[in-house]
């Protein structure tokens, strides 16, 4: 198995994406530590560790890291999977709104790999963060959600050559969209909801949404040793949206 005798750190274990992943790295053999803002996680394993709180808040960051540590000692790969979207006009954005998807998908992967490069063992580790196709390309109404996903983008290449004596690897999967719970409830909630997914799909090179597992795929590669030469990379998973 690919992640045999790995520890790993999954953030917004929650979400559609985040629990493919958890349910990838499981398979390959990884012991998890898992992070989300709800109370209990119901998809957790036994073997799993979840510990609810905001990653927004540095000292339930600290805690974390010190629980990973007192825990498992080291921790080898940690994906960064959380984030906040709030679509809006840039002109009639609320600051408050504009400043948490900042804080949410920027500041909140700053501080976790902050505190969790040091728990990383001296053969090194690696970080995958989950990016989005919006921090590549502009879109109407999602001025904010595409800066932060750029600067994040900017935060994995930093660390990336910061951090390459320490053989600690950083990278990005950048998701085109995909067919979460979230993403289908969006599409439910349109008037002819068959109608709008036809017209998204469109706009793909592929012509369909991709699935949570082939984004996890993507994951599970650069946070194994299949990838041990590649970081600071940007691996779009978007069906060619970011191709023209």
């Amino acid at each position: 198995m690919r992640l045999e005798k790995v520890t790993a750190l999954v953030t917004g274990a929650n979400s559609g994406i985040g629990q493919a992943v958890t349910s990838s790295f499981r398979r390959e053999g990884a012991r998890l530590l898992l992070t989300g803002r709800r109370d209990r996680l119901d998809t957790a394993e036994p073997d799993d560790l979840y510990v609810a709180g905001d990653l927004n808040d540095e000292a339930f960051v600290r805690s974390l890291a010190a629980q990973a540590a007192a825990t498992y000692g080291t921790v080898d790969v940690v994906v960064l999977n959380h984030g906040l979207q709030v679509s809006s006009p840039l002109m009639e954005m609320d600051y408050q709104d504009a400043e948490n998807v900042l804080r949410s998908n920027l500041l909140s992967a700053f501080l976790v790999m902050k505190h969790f490069a040091p728990l990383m063992p001296p053969a090194g580790g690696s970080f995958v963060c989950v990016g989005s196709r919006l921090g590549m390309v502009g879109m109407p109404g999602e001025v904010l959600y595409s800066a932060a996903k750029g600067g994040l983008i900017m935060l994995a290449k930093g660390a990336a050559i910061e951090w390459a004596p320490r053989n600690i690897r950083v990278n990005v999967v950048a998701p085109g969209l995909t067919a979460t719970p979230i993403i289908e409830s969006s599409f439910q909630r349109r008037a002819d909801p068959e109608a709008y997914r036809r017209e998204r799909e469109s706009q793909i090179p592929l012509r369909r949404l991709a699935s949570p597992e082939e984004v996890a795929d993507a994951v599970l590669f650069l946070a194994s040793s299949e990838s041990s030469y590649i970081t600071g990379a940007v691996l779009p998973v978007d069906g060619g949206y970011t191709a023209f």
